[in-house]
């Protein structure tokens, strides 16, 4: 069975640390985000494994190469001008797909969700599609998916403490929404929903359609890990749980002072750190120098040459500002 990775995001939420690579492309704990997802699936036995492209595709092939240190084997596929949106990327990748199972994941995640688990609940369901899906218990912002009986019904607004599509069940507790991992395992039979040329996420193109349809949607729902790096708050925060006890990680050749104190941060590679500074809750991108004296906390940096190269910081982007050679975005 193959698995298709996507990962032709801009990444607008995580600039500037996307600055200079997609989303998927950018270093976590030591290796690229999207390398996670690779070994991922090729620990559940996924080894033909198809990457979209779109936004600096050139740094995703850097990072993952022919897939080989990863487990995997990957074919990719370029979208231009555009970026396709979910159904088509699907449709720009038909050829490689469209002759059994196969599964997608999202190339911005970290999980633990037993893929085997999901597979048999596809199996067992005789669905033409199956999304794995988990309880919004900390009802952050994700779209609530609706279920019944084991089968996805539809779609609902974003999950937000007040929500008006809040029930109680028979015991009078409030239930808690479902969201969707952005793992799901697709039939072939997908791709008669999904038109040629489409540029088209794929619950309008295909979701919405099938569920009217009368399709079998089946919902696997998971208690497992799930973490989705999507924001630099996010990031900071998913980094500093996953580092088993240690406060700080630091990438390769990085010369940092004895005379600072660096506490619960995250360092790319080749930076440099003098005495006298202080960091707290901090992400220090690739190439960057903290001059003597200098205190920062709850806070990314990168250089200030490389937003000052850059055509337009996104609107999406969390606001930042120069200050001497780094740019510096307060969380």
């Amino acid at each position: 069975m193959k698995a298709m990775i996507l990962a032709a995001g801009f990444g607008t939420r995580l600039f500037p640390l996307t600055i200079d690579r997609t989303k998927p492309a950018i270093p976590f704990l030591g290796k690229p985000l999207v390398g996670y997802v690779a070994e991922y699936l090729a620990k559940f036995g996924f080894k033909d494994v198809v990457v979209n492209l779109h936004h600096q595709p050139d740094s995703v092939i850097k990072a993952l190469g022919d897939g080989n240190n990863f487990g995997v084997r990957i074919n990719y596929t370029l979208e231009e001008p555009k970026i396709l949106g979910t159904a088509g990327a699907l449709d720009n990748a038909r050829e490689l797909l469209e002759n059994d199972t196969f599964l997608i994941a999202n190339g911005k995640i970290i999980t633990d969700i037993d893929i085997s688990e999901a597979l048999e609940t596809h199996k067992n369901s005789g669905a033409i599609a199956t999304m794995i899906l988990k309880p919004n218990t900390k009802r952050e912002k994700f779209t609530e998916v609706e279920v019944k009986d084991g089968f996805i019904k539809g779609f609902g607004d974003y999950a937000h403490p007040f929500t008006a599509s809040e029930i109680r069940d028979t015991t009078g507790k409030l239930t808690t929404p479902l969201m969707f991992t952005g793992i799901h395992i697709l039939e072939p039979r997908v791709f008669d929903y999904i038109p040629r040329g489409v540029y088209s996420d794929i619950v309008p193109t295909f979701y919405n359609p099938a569920i009217k349809n009368g399709e079998k949607i089946a919902a696997h729902v998971t208690d497992a890990n799930w973490f989705e790096l999507s924001t630099i708050p996010r990031y900071l925060d998913i980094s500093l749980a996953m580092m088993n006890g240690d406060n700080v990680f630091k990438g390769g050749n990085c010369r940092i002072s004895q005379h600072s104190t660096v506490r619960d941060s995250v360092i790319w590679d080749n930076v440099e750190i003098a005495d006298n500074t202080s960091l707290y809750r901090t992400i220090i991108a690739d190439g960057v120098k903290i001059e003597s004296g200098e205190h920062f906390e709850n806070a990314a940096l990168v250089r200030a040459d490389m937003v000052r190269n850059c055509d337009e910081i996104p609107e999406k982007a969390l606001k930042g500002y120069i200050q001497g050679d780094n740019y510096i975005v307060p969380l």
